[in-house]
């Protein structure tokens, strides 16, 4: 499996860099790792990220979340918003504070932008966000939006390591296997714009295996064997992504080592862990407000508190219940936050029938139209990751087989994937990873093998 190269090369004709460093470009948080290539034992290394955590405050953290704030003129000191690589006046806000921001002034946060720039239906160049902008706000472009995420990693970077600026190194920029060429194009856009050329695209499925293979060099050949199908299940904040991976011997001899070819992508999906924070944020809205609606900064506000409601009741030790609050109106802001109780059960009900039911492998994804239009993004129609899962399976279950090795037309085993690569920000649940596991088990489990279930490789 080879990384996606677009049909210019950056990497050719330029010496190695010191520094080989990765770039996870999420659309709810993006990260960065590195190498040294000269180091006696080269290990990946991620790279802790400053950024403004509240105005005045800055803290280097694990991931930068990817939302922009705007700010109005005026509404921060100058040194409210400063970096440590920026010492003159701030126009935006990158990151832990901007994504808090976003419930109190929404009309001046960017969000999402990754999930705009594979939007069909609109001119992806165009500036379209913030969706629902201020209207005296300039807005950006989903690849400009991307490209302030990008150039604020770079300060990062080089404000850890000044002596090997981020333009000289080799940088590999994840995305979506699902995205199409244009969304791609605009990737290395927003890359450039940050002032980074030498980059090369890999498909973030791939990259979870890779990563897998890196942390079992000594066994991963003993892990596998030739025949089997390995799905890469990755959900993240945005996203839903399959991708199909035989392996197969690289010679005719029994002994040969094994190799590995992707061999089917799934439909870009726009469906992961902000669907399941707007589903359960509709769900309490009537809560809080009957049949009235919230306004936008309330609604933000409950969006925000479900998230973290979903990955408390949906993590290790979950609680029986999780308390919700959202701020008063009017007057009585001070004291007059409305709060309301999330049972777990109902939280699973939510999240779990509704985005993972344990369906028949025949049943297709419903057509009608997301009820999250308002938002702008084209919303999977049908939130039931299974459902997609099942199509997708059932679609390749002959994708690079063998002609020998082919099982008969209408066999679900032909589908049935041997291994399972977990990926994303959704699968921290262990809910969410052994409601899937059911799911295929439900499927394919095949009646002289009570016990059949597919191999889960660990990953990070």
């Amino acid at each position: 499996m080879n990384p996606v190269r677009q049909e210019f090369d950056p990497l050719i004709d330029r010496a190695p860099s010191r520094y080989i460093v990765g770039i996870d470009l999420g659309t709810t948080n993006s990260a960065v790792a590195y190498l040294d290539t000269q180091a006696a034992k080269p290990r990946i290394t991620p790279l802790r990220i400053p950024q403004l955590v509240e105005p005045g405050v800055v803290e280097a953290r694990d991931s930068l979340p990817s939302f922009l704030y705007l700010p109005a003129a005026g509404e921060f000191p100058a040194e409210a918003l400063r970096l440590p690589w920026n010492g003159g006046e701030q126009a935006e806000a990158v990151g832990a504070m901007a994504r808090d921001y976003s419930g109190q002034l929404p009309g001046r946060t960017v969000s999402s932008a990754k999930s705009w720039l594979c939007h069909t239906s609109v001119d992806r160049t165009a500036n379209l966000l913030p969706w629902h902008a201020a209207p005296e706000l300039t807005r950006l472009s989903p690849a400009s939006a991307c490209g302030r995420y990008l150039r604020h990693l770079r300060a990062a970077w080089e404000h850890a390591f000044p002596q090997a600026p981020l333009a000289e190194q080799d940088v590999v920029l994840t995305l979506p296997a699902s995205f199409d060429e244009i969304a791609r194009e605009l990737t290395v856009a927003a890359a450039a714009e940050a002032g980074l050329d030498r980059v090369v695209l890999l498909e973030e499925p791939q990259a979870a295996f890779y990563a897998w293979l890196a942390r079992h060099e000594d066994d991963w050949q003993s892990r596998v064997a030739a025949g089997e199908k390995i799905l890469v299940c990755d959900i993240g904040g945005g996203t839903t992504d399959f991708t199909l991976i035989r392996v197969r011997r690289a010679g005719s001899d029994a002994e040969s080592p094994v190799q590995f070819h992707r061999v089917a992508v799934g439909d870009h999906l726009i469906l992961g862990g902000q669907n399941l924070d707007l589903a359960l944020a509709h769900q309490l809205e009537q809560k809080f407000h009957g049949e009235e609606k919230l306004g936008p900064r309330e609604f933000e506000t409950l969006l925000r508190t479900c998230r973290r409601a979903k990955e408390s009741l949906l993590g290790d030790a979950p609680p029986e219940v999780f308390t919700l609050s959202i701020p008063g109106r009017g007057s009585r802001l001070l004291g007059g936050a409305r709060q309301v109780e999330l049972p777990r059960s109902e939280a699973e009900q939510v999240l779990l029938e509704g985005f993972f039911p344990l369906v028949p492998l025949g049943e297709k994804p419903q057509r009608r139209a997301s009820g999250f239009q308002e938002f702008g993004l084209p919303f999977a129609a049908d939130p039931a990751a299974t459902r997609y899962l099942g199509a997708f399976l059932e679609a390749h279950r002959h994708a690079g087989s063998e002609p020998e090795a082919e099982a008969p037309r209408g066999s679900a085993d032909a589908a049935r994937p041997d291994i399972v690569l977990f990926n994303g920000g959704l699968f921290n649940s262990p809910q969410i990873k052994a409601r899937l596991i059911a799911h295929l088990e439900a499927c394919f489990r095949p009646a002289d093998e009570p016990k059949w279930s597919p191999r889960v490789l660990e990953g990070e």
